[in-house]
């Protein structure tokens, strides 16, 4: 997909120290740190020949990648043809507002649609106002809460 000046494409291997980057500064975002054998299950695992595995995408202008955006399908109890789930969007601070978050959105409703799953879901914080504001437009918020197991 191309928009403008920024076009969205498939992660590549040659792709693994940027998109490692990237990665590391959107979880930095959401104050986590991860270890590095999950960067590597994560990275292989998009190379995998698994409807399940996730997928990556990235946007990319003049030459340099600027943006990721994870996603995944899984089964779902409520829709015989299943949900895609977008995991993780990020584009660099100085790429914000030319388009790129949208287009990597706009990518994987395209995966999803080619699919047969016309359903995609994400979550952010609640603080997150910029971010908010691109998937106002592009989504619909839910009233859902997400709880998780405390370990």
């Amino acid at each position: 997909m191309d928009t403008g000046s920024v076009t969205i494409r498939a992660v590549d291997a040659a792709d693994r120290s940027v998109w490692a980057d990237l990665w590391r500064d959107y979880l930095a975002f959401y104050e986590t740190i991860v270890d590095d054998s999950v960067y590597d299950a994560t990275f292989t695992a998009f190379f995998k020949d698994d409807p399940h595995h996730p997928r990556c995408l990235l946007a990319v202008r003049d030459g340099r990648i600027i943006g990721l955006v994870h996603f995944l399908f899984h089964a779902h109890c409520w829709r015989a043809e299943g949900i895609c789930y977008l995991q993780d969007l990020f584009v660099v601070p100085m790429a914000r507002g030319t388009g790129a978050g949208r287009a990597l959105i706009m990518s994987v409703y395209q995966a999803a649609d080619a699919r047969g799953v016309p359903n995609v879901y994400w979550m952010t914080q609640d603080f997150n106002h910029t971010a908010r504001k691109l998937y106002d437009s592009v989504g619909q918020v839910t009233p859902f809460l997400k709880y998780m197991r405390v370990t």
